[in-house]
């Protein structure tokens, strides 16, 4: 395969879409040869079976998870529980580009831990500054950091307009995950 140069781009904003855009794209590079990989930051694979991480499991992609519990919907879980846990992430994430063997590498949700403060965003532009020059490297969350956003080469800002929450319409399988 022919070596590219990697960009990096962030999917943000309040709106239905941000993971999904980021999986489009795994899909994508996974139908072209792409060696891809996903590393969730505060998603619990056990209580809910995301869909995305099932097709692209599936169909090739390495899928790593990664302060599966948050404060905000596990009421025993502290925010330096939470931070250990991206802390793990990120020699984790370090390690993936010293062995330099994916071509796409997805972060999602790694935005929201450093809207959050759980990780710093010098931490997080340390991970985009050493990626490895081939790798596309997307990160994905609410409300991510101005300084992310300026680094990267791909930004998109996802706005609700309407949402079923608004409803009272719970994330359907499928669909929402």
């Amino acid at each position: 395969m022919q070596k590219r140069t990697g960009l990096v781009q962030v999917y943000t904003g309040d709106g239905k879409g941000k993971t999904t855009a980021a999986v489009g794209c795994a899909v994508r590079a996974l139908a072209c040869g792409l060696r891809v990989s996903c590393v969730y930051f505060c998603k619990n694979p056990g209580k809910w079976e995301y869909g995305e991480s099932i097709i692209l499991k599936k169909n090739g992609a390495d899928i790593f998870y990664f302060a599966k519990r948050h404060p905000r919907f596990c009421k025993d879980v502290t925010k330096a529980d939470v931070r250990k846990e991206c802390v793990k992430a990120l020699a984790f994430i370090k390690n993936i580009f010293k062995k330099n063997k994916y071509d796409l590498l997805v972060l999602d949700e790694i935005c929201v831990c450093a809207r959050e403060g759980v990780l710093t965003v010098k931490e997080v532009l340390g991970i985009v500054n050493s990626k490895p020059r081939n790798l596309e490297l997307i990160l994905t969350g609410r409300g991510a950091p101005k300084k992310i956003m300026e680094k990267a080469d791909y930004v998109s800002r996802i706005t609700k307009l309407k949402h079923p929450y608004d409803k009272g319409i719970k994330g359907r399988k499928g669909i929402e995950y």
